[in-house]
């Protein structure tokens, strides 16, 4: 038995909230259109552990959701051969975690969201995973 991976992706709220993705109880991760991104997209496996984080406006992870179906054609795409995956939501962070406060942090600042700001989705060791979680529901 394999361990689940843990990512992280990135989405502005104004575009698809984490409230819209509660309400929506799953959706297809589509859009995705940077080489290094499809390829995390098409190495997450279903059950992976993923955080969502608000980009742009609020700069904050704000919930954890799980890989439902692994990677696809991505529908939206009308050029390429691009992938997407579903993710379903797990939980809210009762307190979301602040790009500021990842920065400072001892054990995260050197995660992908740090050094690779722009990538829209990324690999995150399960230290990092699991410190964030802690962070987010202040166990």
């Amino acid at each position: 038995m394999t361990h689940p991976q843990h990512w992280l992706v990135k989405q502005e709220p104004s575009a698809y909230s984490w409230q819209q993705f509660l309400q929506d109880g799953r959706t297809a991760w589509t859009g995705v259109r940077n080489f290094q991104a499809r390829k995390n997209l098409r190495t997450m496996r279903k059950g992976d552990l993923v955080l969502f984080y608000h980009s742009v406006v609020g700069k904050e992870i704000v919930g954890i959701a799980r890989v439902h179906t692994e990677a696809y054609p991505d529908p939206t795409a009308t050029e390429g051969e691009w992938s997407c995956v579903d993710l379903e939501p797990e939980a809210p962070l009762p307190h979301p975690v602040t790009l500021e406060n990842i920065k400072v942090h001892p054990t995260l600042k050197e995660i992908a969201l740090i050094r690779q700001s722009r990538l829209s989705v990324m690999p995150l060791d399960a230290t990092a995973f699991a410190e964030i979680v802690r962070l987010g529901t202040g166990h």
